[in-house]
């Protein structure tokens, strides 16, 4: 799948999920909140499909550890899809069945983790990519 066909697709899930969410919020549908996110519910489904394929393969062809940073960057990003999917999961939880009683906090948990770790990942690789920038006078 090419940049242009993802770059679609992500756009066209999102815009569903958005109209989705503007009809339940309008009070135009009365449809249970998972329906709503079932739009971004398949598309982080297709992109955990689409990391564990290149695990798979990674894997299949012979692990180097020359670039073990492409394995990290791979379990990275599907550990990313599942805190995205889990987030998702709880707060539909919440909102549709009140009676469970599931606090704010397990609900934005996994995104804050998710933040935490990729604002240390960025910095770490600004911090690698500075150290090995030559520096230029003039």
């Amino acid at each position: 799948m090419t940049a242009c066909h993802r770059a679609l697709f992500t756009c066209f899930a999102i815009l569903v999920f958005l109209i989705l969410l503007v009809l339940r919020l309008d009070a135009r549908a009365e449809w249970n909140w998972f329906i709503v996110f079932i739009p971004l519910g398949i598309y982080f489904l297709i992109i955990l499909f689409y990391y564990m394929f290149y695990i798979i393969c990674h894997c299949k062809n012979g692990f180097d550890f020359r670039k073990q940073t492409s394995m990290k960057r791979k379990l990275w990003s599907v550990t990313s899809v599942f805190l995205m999917l889990t987030s998702q999961f709880l707060l539909c939880a919440q909102i549709e069945y009140p009676t469970f009683s599931i606090p704010t906090y397990w609900v934005v948990l996994p995104v804050w983790i998710w933040l935490v770790v990729l604002s240390g990942d960025i910095f770490s690789r600004l911090v690698r990519r500075r150290r090995n920038t030559p520096y230029f006078y003039g």
